[in-house]
């Protein structure tokens, strides 16, 4: 199992410690650093300068949003980063939530998601292959556009630009059971949101056997620390972000799947809270069971002996979320 760095999205501004903890997680042997976006900092222009002073270490998006850019914009920079990069890009994608992507991106959610996120890999790996320009009578993602309110002059086009990968890996982000199905059908990895080291077969409904070479690459938040209560109250600060502000009462895929991890009644109450203006209450609602199964919190020896439930399942690349250097230190001693 490889390590990597998951630094997120920037809340108010840009974190002073930034390049810091990337440098010392290459340094440390990290395998990949990833950055995200919601709806203020971009997934591109901080790992462009994440690279810019780093030299080895893989480059992943943990996600970039599909309603943000056209396929073929997110291909040109994901090939753009490869060749400045020396060929260090993991692409992961994600279609977030009609909340978002309509809220920020002011376009309509697809009322067929399977069907959008297949056509938008398909387009990216179009690009990314370079073999022919660019076609697909889509749905969602027609190349040429062959809307009723266009020019009808489209051209089918193929990069100028050569990737220097053909073979980009791209990762989706991917909650629900048939999401998770086309993911393992469509892409080169996975990235679940909440990882249950224990119970990732009934909640997941994975089969025994993952595509050769497949990546899953799951977030963990972790922190070393003498008090695991303590240790907790940021997981379940962003837990309570999440399920609480991160999607409609009637729709929010993230509660959805605190519900089938077997905490419906909670994730319900937390979206009661936070939509009240409750916030407090609404992170203090989230289950410790719940934030703790999830996460890696506490001294040494319990960080030690819960890593080893993570080591034993299927995930290839455990995504560390920690602006503290003693705690990246001590999971790369122990993944050693």
């Amino acid at each position: 199992m490889r390590l990597g760095l998951a630094l997120g999205y920037w809340g108010r501004g840009p974190s002073p410690d930034l390049l810091d903890l990337a440098r010392e997680a290459e340094r440390l042997g990290y395998d990949s650093v990833w950055t995200a976006e919601a709806w203020g900092s971009d997934a591109f222009t901080a790992l462009t300068w994440i690279a810019a002073h780093t030299s080895r270490i893989g480059l992943g998006t943990a996600v970039a949003q599909m309603a943000a850019r056209a396929p073929t914009t997110t291909a040109m920079h994901a090939l753009t980063l490869d060749h400045l990069s020396g060929g260090r890009v993991l692409l992961g994608l994600g279609l977030s939530g009609p909340q978002v992507v309509e809220g920020w991106y002011g376009r309509p959610f697809p009322r067929s998601p399977l069907t959008a996120t297949r056509e938008y890999v398909d387009v990216v790996r179009q690009v990314l292959r370079r073999e022919a320009p660019v076609r697909l009578d889509g749905r969602h993602h027609s190349h040429p556009y062959n809307g009723p309110d266009g020019t009808g002059l489209g051209k089918a086009l193929k990069p100028i630009t050569h990737p220097l990968r053909a073979d980009v890996p791209v990762l989706l982000g991917a909650e629900g059971p048939k999401n998770i199905a086309q993911t393992l059908a469509i892409a080169d990895g996975w990235l679940p949101l909440y990882w249950t080291p224990d119970r990732w077969a009934e909640v997941y409904a994975l089969p025994a056997t993952l595509p050769e070479g497949f990546l899953v690459a799951s977030m963990v938040r972790a922190r070393l620390c003498e008090d695991v209560a303590e240790g907790l109250l940021p997981v379940k600060a962003m837990l309570g972000f999440y399920i609480g502000g991160m999607g409609h009462a009637a729709r929010n895929f993230h509660a959805d799947l605190m519900g089938r991890m077997g905490y419906e009644k909670e994730a319900r109450r937390i979206q009661e809270l936070f939509a009240a203006g409750r916030r407090e209450e609404a992170v203090l609602a989230v289950p410790d069971a719940f934030a703790d199964e999830i996460s890696l919190v506490g001294p040494r020896r319990r960080i030690a002996g819960r890593l080893e439930r993570w080591r034993r399942g299927p995930v290839t690349d455990l995504l560390v979320t920690s602006p503290d250097p003693a705690t990246l230190r001590l999971l790369a001693e122990l993944n050693a």
